[in-house]
């Protein structure tokens, strides 16, 4: 590396006296001489460094330092009792080091400062102790940086420093705040078993190779907004116990966040994420938020267990994806799949509202715990709470796949290609309030069934009803033509996928939302009201025989009371005789009606005969029994009312067994 001066500009300081191939040393003259440490001469040098005593300060600043002249300077301030280096206030400002730059073991117990200050070679502080502030701000170093097992009773500040090699900052403790906006650094960073005790900035740092924060510390905020990592990024066994914010960092390859300790949580809004997140064994405090974030090519995010929400609101995920989380809440709204993915969940309350969903995406429940290095990973808070599924409001459900999840309480109106969603396993929806109930004072007694939570908020909101759950604060609630459409959709889906017993719910919802539409013409309403009362829509096998028992003993009493003719009526003969011919006329007398008593026609015999005529009617559609007019016309009803109701029962018994 050519060392060159940071400035063309005249310093603020007084400059050295020496020229050399046209260039005037910007160094700091020693006093009371006119040249600096470097340029006054041997014999001058080695009377002033003889004068300097242990913890003595330096104004350094300009100087260009050899290897063999920083050595000379150290050695000078070298504390016989300890054999360690001690400087007090010390100044490198713009310093130049031809070759690399060693200060290992060398205690600071001043501020110091590198700004501006250009490395030849490396800059070595292994072992080195800053009882103040350390800066670093501006200077450039041609291969790498270490600071190994320091000890910062300061701050440390590496504002747009370059390293083009890599930079070590491990086993060590930054007092006070440590600041690395801009930096860049070649190779690879390392940040392992640093504890910082105030914020850590590491905004808009550019490492281009890996960067390790495995065992750090963060006591305080820590930013790395606008950070650029070209390699993996490892937070192993970290802790952040206060904000941990990447704002719209770039993190090229993987990352891992294994056995890491966020207290407060960490936010990674508008984040550019190239390969997987791992996280396994943590203990998240806060929320997590990949708010707009990028996944580029990440396959594996989680697993991610904590109470708190994990929000992937925005965010795109452009390759296939296995997210697996066990959490209190799951954001996924206006969120892009631009790929497959697997959403596997223990614990989760998912809201997919405005998602776009471009290839297949699922959504299922994992009835056991997450495991991370062979131990289970559970939350204690959430052990008793399913899957479930808040909102689909808005997403493109063509290509959704739902497998174990609750959806008692999930909105589905204005939910996008409806009948294309796929159900397996088991997905409870909503059910109407059990046992007898009011509507203002009229009692009911609500059918069993799947329903809407939108039907429940409508029910609570316009009828009153008792025992429906309303609304959440500053949800829509939905009338019967919104709500009619969904039911149909969902039976649709349902029947695509070859269930049409569990589709039969579904009808049953889409024909009361049709009943009870107000815009629904008067005459389908009654229709529809017919229909729901005789057999439930064709859906309540109970009630369509219940209605076939009452009409059958109706038409039984009927043709007792008033059907059967009081005798059966026996035919009578006449005939002539002329000459050899013998003509014979048989006539049989009309029926007569019943007399005597109602309670005389309640007999046995005419018990019998009736029931054999009901019979025979409806299953043989002819009883052969002579009736009365009274009982001509019962029978003809029964004939077509009784069939029907039969046919409703049976045409209900298979939509519950038709597979």
């Amino acid at each position: 590396m050519t060392i060159t001066s940071p400035s063309s500009e005249a310093p603020d300081w007084p400059q050295c006296a020496h020229e050399a191939d046209g260039r005037r040393c910007r160094g700091r003259p020693v006093e009371p001489y006119a040249a600096c440490l470097a340029h006054i001469g041997v014999d001058r040098r080695a009377g002033h460094l003889a004068a300097l005593e242990p913890g003595a300060g330096l104004d350094l600043r300009g100087t260009p330092f050899t290897r063999d002249l920083l050595t000379e300077l150290l050695a000078a301030l070298t504390d016989p009792a300890t054999g360690r280096h001690r400087l007090g206030p010390a100044d490198f400002e713009e310093a130049e080091f031809s070759g690399d730059a060693q200060f290992a073991r060398v205690d600071f117990t001043g501020d110091v400062s590198f700004d501006g200050a250009a490395f030849g070679g490396g800059a070595y502080f292994t072992g080195a102790r800053f009882e103040a502030d350390l800066g670093f701000v501006g200077a450039t170093v041609a291969r790498n940086v270490w600071l190994d097992g320091v000890e910062c009773g300061g701050g440390v500040c590496f504002n747009k420093t370059r390293i083009d090699g890599e930079l070590r900052l491990e086993t060590g403790t930054i007092t006070k705040s440590a600041v690395f906006r801009g930096l860049v650094v070649g190779g690879d960073a390392t940040f392992s078993g640093i504890e910082f005790i105030e914020p850590a900035v590491f905004m808009e740092t550019e490492i281009n190779g890996t960067a390790w924060f495995d065992g750090a510390l963060f006591r305080s905020d820590v930013r790395f907004d606008g950070a650029r990592i070209a390699g993996k990024a490892w937070f192993d066994g970290a802790e952040f116990h206060h904000d941990a914010r990447f704002d719209s960092a770039t993190l090229s390859e993987d990352v891992s966040f294994n056995g890491t300790r966020f207290v407060e949580g960490a936010a990674f809004p508008g984040a550019t994420i190239g390969g997987d997140v791992e996280f396994g064994g943590n203990e998240i405090g806060g929320d997590v938020t990949f708010r707009k974030a990028t996944f580029q090519r990440t396959t594996v995010l989680g697993p991610l267990v904590f109470p708190r929400l994990l929000d992937l609101s925005d965010a795109e995920f452009q390759s296939a994806v296995t997210i697996e989380a066990a959490v209190g809440t799951l954001h996924c709204r206006r969120t892009r799949w631009s790929s497959t993915a697997a959403l596997r969940l223990r614990h989760a309350e998912v809201d997919v509202s405005d998602a776009v969903l471009q290839f297949p995406v699922s959504i299922a429940g994992r009835s056991h715990p997450f495991v991370a290095d062979g131990r289970e990973l559970e939350v204690p808070e959430l052990s008793d709470a399913p899957v479930r599924v808040a909102s689909l409001r808005g997403a493109d459900a063509a290509h959704l796949v739902l497998t174990d999840v609750d959806l008692t309480g999930c909105q589905f109106v204005e939910t996008v290609h409806l009948d294309q969603l796929r159900l397996d396993g088991r997905c409870p929806l909503a059910s109407p309030p059990p046992g007898l109930r009011r509507i203002g004072r009229r009692p009911v007694r609500w059918t069993r069934r799947r329903t809407l939570a939108e039907e429940h908020h409508w029910r609570a909101e316009r009828q009153g009803a008792d025992g429906w759950t309303r609304a959440p604060g500053n949800t829509d609630v939905w009338g019967p033509a919104a709500l009619a459409p969904v039911y149909r959709q969902l039976r649709k889906a349902l029947e695509d996928g070859k269930d049409e017993p569990g589709a039969a719910d579904f009808y049953y919802g889409e024909m009361e939302m049709r009943r009870l539409d107000p815009d629904t013409p008067p005459g389908e309403r009654a229709l529809l009201a017919l229909y729901w009362a005789a057999s439930g829509y064709g859906l309540r096998a109970t009630r369509a025989l219940g209605w076939l028992l009452l009409a059958v003993v109706a038409t039984v009493l009927a043709m007792m009371l008033w059907g059967l003719p009081q005798d059966d009526p026996e035919p009578v003969s006449t005939g002539t005789v002329t000459g050899s011919r013998v003509t014979m006329t048989t006539d049989k007398p009309d029926p007569v009606n019943p007399q005597g008593s109602y309670g005389s026609r309640l007999s046995s015999e005419r018990f019998e005969k009736s029931l054999r005529v009901v019979i025979n009617s409806v299953v043989f559609r002819s009883s052969g029994q002579e009736l009365t007019t009274a009982g001509t016309y019962v029978e003809m009803a029964s004939r077509v009312a009784e069939p029907a109701l039969l046919g409703l029962a049976v045409l209900a018994v298979r939509s519950r067994v038709k597979r």
